[in-house]
């Protein structure tokens, strides 16, 4: 009985021990995979420490996801990209032009004493802010500007002008299909020149055009020039469709600026410094929210504006009433003064402009020049600045076409404004007269 009992006792110690050795080999298992786990977690706070700091420093106080994919970067307005220039390390940010044109010297004088704003008139084409996807899921703090980080930029792939004119613009025929204006580049453009201009304006109808190849582009924007052949400089804004430098086929607002032809200085929107952010609702580079339809719908429109400051030589770039900012007169040496030539229009970039076959990229809307508000590219509200400072219409301006078989275009008054029409499929699509 003893011996019996003494058994029973000896398996009962046994168990016992087997389970608190298998209580103690899981507690350890779960200590040691606590410890691992804190080890793998301790570089990964460590890390975003030194990212948000990183972010901070460079004065990035929000990002805001885009649904189109951009990430906007609110930015400390003193630590922007533009102030890294080399000629605007000592540069003091302009907080708001000296003056806003008018198309009334009266009117302008009125307003500023009374510190109104400035109001189109009756005549006038109504001013369209530009309109922007990123705005649906956030906005930038006062004292911020929106940045899109730059994730598939590639600014050098693809200038957006390669030389200026190899002869005389007058000496051009508007029939004229070979021996391009710029080599790769086909213009469909209204153009003045001849005089000191100080500024110009315009109404763009906003559509996403066909863009067949990665490395082309197509534009439709308002560009001030001066200088010489090889040298020239120019300040340019509009929307483009740009696979090269944006990574993907969106109609996107855009900003560009050279010194000296594009050979050395100057790029688009913040890819590089030098244009000085003050809008903290607009964004360079940025997809456009709302993009003209046909048939039977009004054109979307952007407006701009781009006058030069004479008190600091700035150049301002406005979208309606929202002053976007400008591009300091420090980086220019004849834009310093004026602009001597104007151009509102499209401009398609390809390789392929006098070859068999003709690129498929399209301009505009895509569809051949007609005076219907849906049906092609149009600018409305057409104006320039001299020297009394006052929006006008241009005394001289002349449309001009590198291949009206595959980019035409008409300038045509409509209720007494002007308006010019311009745009092309390229050999894209079964009405192309392209070969």
């Amino acid at each position: 009985m003893r011996s019996l009992s003494f058994e029973i006792m000896v398996v009962k110690l046994m168990a016992i021990l087997l389970v608190e050795t298998a209580l103690l080999l899981v507690i350890g298992h779960v200590v040691l995979a606590n410890n691992s786990n804190s080890k793998h977690e301790r570089p990964q706070k460590v890390t975003t420490t030194i990212r948000d700091n990183f972010r901070r420093a460079n004065g990035v106080i929000k990002s805001i996801q885009s649904e189109d994919g951009d990430i906007i970067d609110c930015i400390d307005i003193y630590k922007q990209p533009a102030l890294s220039h080399p000629a605007l390390k000592n540069h003091k940010i302009q907080m708001e032009p000296s003056y806003v044109p008018t198309t009334d010297q009266t009117t302008r004088k009125i307003n500023r004493a009374k510190g109104k704003k400035n109001k189109p008139s009756k005549s006038e084409v109504p001013l369209s802010v530009i309109k922007q996807i990123w705005h649906k899921n956030g906005s930038c703090p006062e004292g911020t500007v929106p940045i899109r980080r730059n994730l598939k930029t590639n600014n050098k792939a693809v200038p957006i002008v390669s030389r200026r004119y190899q002869r005389s613009f007058s000496q051009l025929s508007q029939n004229n299909t070979s021996n391009l204006l710029r080599p790769n580049h086909a213009l469909s453009v209204l153009r003045t020149d001849g005089h000191a201009y100080l500024g110009a304006q315009g109404s763009i109808a906003v559509y996403n055009p066909e863009v067949e190849n990665p490395d082309e582009y197509s534009l439709s924007d308002i560009s001030l020039e001066n200088g010489g052949p090889e040298k020239f400089e120019t300040v340019r804004s509009g929307w483009m469709v740009n696979p090269a430098v944006y990574g993907d086929k969106k109609s996107r607002f855009f900003t560009y600026w050279t010194s000296d032809g594009g050979h050395e200085t100057g790029c688009f929107d913040h890819i590089c410094p030098g244009f000085i952010q003050l809008s903290k609702n607009i964004a360079l580079g940025v997809v456009i929210d709302h993009i003209s339809t046909t048939p039977n719908k009004p054109a979307e429109l952007m407006s701009i504006s781009i006058y030069k400051d004479l008190d600091t030589n700035n150049w301002w770039v406005d979208s309606g009433e929202e002053k976007i900012g400008y591009w300091p007169g420090d980086l220019f040496d004849e834009l310093i003064k004026n602009a001597e030539a104007i151009q509102w229009g499209g401009d398609v970039y390809s390789t392929r402009l006098e070859t068999h076959p003709h690129t498929a990229t399209a301009m505009g809307s895509g569809a051949y020049s007609s005076p219907v508000d849906w049906l092609s590219g149009s600018i409305r509200g057409i104006r320039i600045l001299q020297n009394s400072m006052v929006w006008k219409y241009p005394d001289w301006a002349s449309p001009y076409a590198d291949q009206v078989n595959c980019y035409d275009n008409n300038l045509q008054v409509v209720a007494d404004d002007p308006v010019f029409y311009y745009g092309g499929p390229g050999s894209g699509g079964q009405a192309s007269k392209c070969p």
